[in-house]
């Protein structure tokens, strides 16, 4: 299992300028704010089940930019019902990059559904996203940062984390100011 900072900072340490990523509520968040806050992440708080969703609106309005939906297990089965949207649409500038360690870190670490077999890989595959990857180590984390990098299709992928909770790096929750810099940057992405 992966160390989910460590693997965050894989995914994002050759992060293309035209890659926008939604965190999904929670420890994917935590993750990305750790890196530093970025005009072309939008963070979530209180929108449960959405990141997905707001990820395929993005990418299809704005298909001149990579968009990069990173949210946890949690997140991803609440809204796991989008994977069935964006497997029609199939918008070839979308990633949908799942954290899973198997719980629900939010509200207190009960095993979530992909702990009882659950196979999120399976249900993107069956809703017709054709790339998908299983990852659980750091080649595979290389081999998914250099798809981020180079986006093409629709790609779904599942990163095996461990269930640890490391310490919390809040971003903005001035929603105002996360809407205003993020539309800000996504004016100037053309």
């Amino acid at each position: 299992m992966l160390d989910r900072r460590k693997a965050i900072a894989t995914l994002m340490a050759n992060r293309p300028k035209d890659l926008f990523v939604v965190p999904g509520l929670g420890s994917t968040t935590y993750d990305m704010a750790s890196l530093g806050e970025k005009d072309q992440d939008f963070y979530l708080w209180g929108a449960m089940g959405g990141a997905a969703m707001i990820g395929l609106g993005l990418a299809l309005a704005k298909p001149s930019v990579k968009v990069a939906v990173i949210t946890g297990d949690g997140e991803m089965l609440m809204g796991m019902g989008s994977l069935a949207t964006i497997g029609v649409q199939r918008p070839a500038n979308l990633a949908i990059v799942v954290f899973d360690n198997q719980h629900y870190g939010e509200t207190g670490m009960q095993p979530s559904h992909t702990d009882s077999g659950v196979d999120l890989v399976g249900v993107a595959r069956a809703c017709g996203i054709r790339q998908v990857y299983e990852v659980d180590d750091e080649a595979g984390l290389q081999t998914l940062a250099g798809e981020l990098a180079g986006l093409k299709e629709t790609l779904f992928a599942r990163v095996r984390i461990a269930a640890d909770e490391p310490t919390r790096v809040l971003p903005s929750k001035d929603g105002v100011e996360l809407k205003l810099r993020f539309r800000k940057a996504v004016a100037a992405a053309g």
